[in-house]
């Protein structure tokens, strides 16, 4: 199947310096000093996921020269929960747009279904040959009630949208490839114990006070504290990445060694450089450097990158790009595009 992204958009939070800000969030300011993260990006009380997502969507329908009446498919991929329960977020996206009656999906397995979103398309494309133009969103915007910018996971998490527009038999950055995988595991790692049907808001069931997710102390906890078991875990997550990325590789006909560019989720930076150096690939190929000033932007991290890089010309004609996330399942994906 050969479609390939005609243009990419973006929306962000605003741009704040994590040091200036980290006591809203922790008391634990060394630890957040180790991150080495300058900047991440928090929207103002009262923007929401899916007004990132359609400010994203309409720079990338613009510069893509198209509109969105030529929308066949909408796919909408989160890494938090969007403004409401019991609501179709993609739904609402498609009709803001003023493009009802093309299809939307959405996508749920937090920071992996960025890149998964991609595999969905092709599969879309392949099963409907009367659809010749996708838009993919990938967006994260903290629902601050449940999830602790600071502390619920080991790094700065941010707020922004990236969209790209994808239309059947473009030339250029043409997908070739996508692989997934799913180690069910890890499933309750990063679970809201409280809302669900297992245990509503507001039952002796549920967690009292007001929710959290599950965050890194949980993980440590499941492990024991014990460093040789957390370390296996690492191993094991980073082993998942090299796999993913070489399998989708492999379809695509080209060496993992000959990639020029992998994008990462951002992570915090001694985490991230661990990652790259795990996987033996140069540093300067990758989103290493860009993470710092942008914080975790979940879903949207690997697209987010490739924007920058095709904003920046930083790819050339017949280079080939990897992504590469892991989300909440756990799931890790990879998708491979030629320039």
């Amino acid at each position: 199947m050969s479609f390939g992204l005609m243009a990419l958009g973006y929306e962000l939070g605003d741009e704040v310096p994590v040091l200036d800000v980290a006591a809203e969030y922790t008391e634990d300011i060394e630890r957040v000093r180790t991150y080495a993260s300058r900047y991440m990006h928090r929207c103002p009380e009262g923007v929401g996921l899916t007004d990132l997502s359609y400010r994203a969507v309409r720079k990338a329908l613009d510069a893509a020269g198209t509109d969105a009446g030529d929308i066949d498919l909408l796919v909408l991929a989160v890494t938090d929960i969007t403004e409401y329960l019991y609501w179709d977020a993609a739904a609402s996206l498609l009709h803001r747009l003023g493009a009802d009656g093309a299809e939307a999906v959405l996508l749920t397995q937090a920071c992996s279904s960025g890149v998964a979103a991609f595999d969905l398309v092709a599969g879309k494309f392949a099963t409907h040959p009367e659809y010749r133009t996708a838009v993919v969103v990938a967006a994260s915007r903290v629902a601050e009630p449940y999830w602790n910018r600071l502390e619920t996971g080991a790094g700065c998490f941010s707020d922004g949208a990236v969209a790209a527009v994808a239309r059947r038999g473009h030339d250029r950055l043409r997908w070739r490839a996508s692989d997934i995988t799913t180690d069910g595991t890890y499933v309750d790692f990063f679970r809201l114990d409280a809302g669900g049907a297992a245990a509503p808001f507001g039952t002796p069931g549920a967690a009292g006070g007001a929710p959290r997710v599950r965050g890194i102390a949980e993980v440590k906890e499941y492990f024991g504290d014990d460093h040789e078991k957390i370390s296996a875990f690492g191993t094991h997550a980073r082993n998942q990445y090299r796999l993913v990325v070489e399998r989708a590789c492999k379809r695509a006909g080209v060496d993992f060694t000959d990639l020029a560019r992998l994008n990462l989720p951002f992570d915090n930076q001694p985490a991230m450089a661990g990652l790259v150096a795990a996987l033996d690939f140069p540093a300067e190929r990758t989103n290493l450097s860009l993470a710092e000033d942008y914080g975790h932007l979940g879903a949207a991290d690997p697209l987010f990158a490739l924007a920058r890089d095709v904003e920046h010309n930083a790819l050339r004609q017949g280079d080939h790009v990897a992504l590469a996330a892991v989300g909440r399942g756990m799931s890790w994906a990879s998708a491979v595009f030629e320039v």
